[in-house]
């Protein structure tokens, strides 16, 4: 039994700001946290006929936002448009960075990018949102994986990143 289109906005207005703390944790980023709140709720009104009277709204809602969020990560990733990608905090975590011999640093920086797009996927995406500034739960619920999951492929990633790395 569906609910009616007014009983469902009202539902959705009176029961959607928990939504935004959760689009700021996954976007980190006002703006894009703004955004994805919005197609959340966008999302949510062009399916009510898919949601069913006594269901758990707010997990259906949390369950829209972070598809949304996984989507667009994957088409960013996918067309090189991902923000703060993982070369660059790799970079920042390497220590002492050598302004002057922009040559090597460039060279370096294409080993550790192809070293990660090398890597076997699932390992792949847990390192890069892991290296985006992730926590390790956010990442679980994101990917949809057992926190022990994604501690091993993280750790896994980064040995087999050190053996292909000469450092």
């Amino acid at each position: 039994m569906a609910m009616t289109q007014k009983d469902f906005n009202e539902t959705l207005a009176l029961h959607s700001d928990f939504l935004k703390p959760y689009a700021h944790s996954l976007t980190k980023n006002t703006d894009d946290a703004d955004d994805l709140y919005q197609e959340t709720l966008f999302r949510a009104l062009m399916n009510i006929d898919k949601f069913k009277l006594g269901t758990n709204l707010k997990a259906w809602l949390y369950a829209i936002m972070r598809n949304i969020f996984i989507n667009d990560y994957r088409k960013r990733k996918k067309f090189g448009k991902t923000e703060g990608g993982v070369t660059e905090q790799v970079m920042l975590y390497s220590g002492h960075i050598n302004r002057d011999n922009t040559g090597w640093n460039s060279v370096r920086l294409q080993e550790v990018k192809k070293a990660v797009e090398n890597l076997p996927d699932a390992y792949r995406e847990s390192f890069e949102l892991y290296y985006m500034g992730f926590k390790y739960q956010d990442i679980a619920g994101i990917l949809d994986e057992p926190l022990g999951t994604i501690k091993s492929r993280i750790h896994f990633a980064r040995k087999i990143l050190a053996s292909k790395l000469d450092r």
